[in-house]
């Protein structure tokens, strides 16, 4: 591996779902527990003085009406808060292809893709024959990424790697077959972006899974190796936790409640 490059890091929040309750997060919960536990919708960019790597893609509106969630803003118009053009990024980080993930690659017509080639295995393969493991891909999606690989724009995986100097992914499974997170050097040291490895800090904290799942016991070794891949637990940043806006702050005022930095520590 080459010299390390020391990374800001932003998470830059595009949607939400307000509707959510505690029982719809964990696999083993109170079927009658009602409490409100809101999800947000992530992505994330690693910006260094020679180049910008974002994290996932984010879904449209098309697919905000389709399903009930709030969009607030384009991944395009989120990621310009923060002085990047989606259009000029060269490189994006897929961490999985559910529909809130590579959603948005349209706006990224210049990037090449970064995933596991376990991922490309499970969208396309016989574990989409049924709607348990199906629901939360979008076919458009998957056979646009299939035409990326035909035209040389998917870089693929197998493990951990290097994508760039103080960038890596490591696969995880779990959620899906071929999900991965990334792990960034920023001045506070090595954070984990963990995306849906952990959705929210409680599933990590409390080993409960989330419902949505394709391999029970690789997501419980999820959260052992974010542990092991992070300088401290403080350093693990879940993929939809409301939390993280509360957490972290803002780069300034104006942005408040929509981009936090990673790269420094919690409040």
């Amino acid at each position: 591996m080459t010299s390390p490059q020391v990374w800001d890091l932003y998470a830059i929040k595009y949607a939400t779902m307000q509707e959510r309750t505690r029982r719809d997060n964990f696999m083993v919960s109170d079927p009658h527990d009602d409490a409100p536990m809101p999800i947000d919708y992530f992505v994330w960019a690693a910006v260094s003085p020679e180049q910008t790597i974002v994290i996932d893609t984010g879904f449209d509106a098309e697919e905000a009406t389709s399903r009930g969630r709030t969009l607030q803003r384009s991944v395009t118009e989120g990621l310009a808060m923060v002085e990047i053009e989606a259009a000029s990024v060269a490189d994006v980080i897929v961490t999985h292809l559910h529909y809130d993930h590579i959603g948005g690659h349209a706006e990224f017509p210049a990037a090449q893709f970064h995933l596991q080639e376990s991922e490309m295995q499970y969208a396309t393969g016989p574990h989409m024959c049924t709607h348990t493991l199906n629901h939360s891909f979008t076919v458009g999606h998957i056979t646009d990424m299939v035409r990326h690989v035909f035209e040389g724009r998917v870089t693929f995986y197998d493990g951990a790697s290097e994508i760039a100097p103080g960038i890596t992914v490591h696969h995880v499974g779990g959620h899906t077959m071929g999900l991965q997170f990334v792990r960034v050097l920023t001045r506070r040291g090595w954070v984990v972006v963990a995306s849906d490895t952990t959705h929210f800090y409680e599933n990590m904290e409390r080993i409960a899974p989330f419902p949505i799942v394709y391999n029970v016991g690789d997501m419980v070794r999820g959260y052992a190796a974010l542990r092991a891949q992070a300088d401290t637990e403080a350093h693990i940043v879940p993929g939809h936790d409301p939390l993280v806006l509360d957490r972290y702050p803002a780069p300034d005022a104006r942005l408040e409640g929509v981009v936090v930095r990673l790269d420094v520590a919690p409040k």
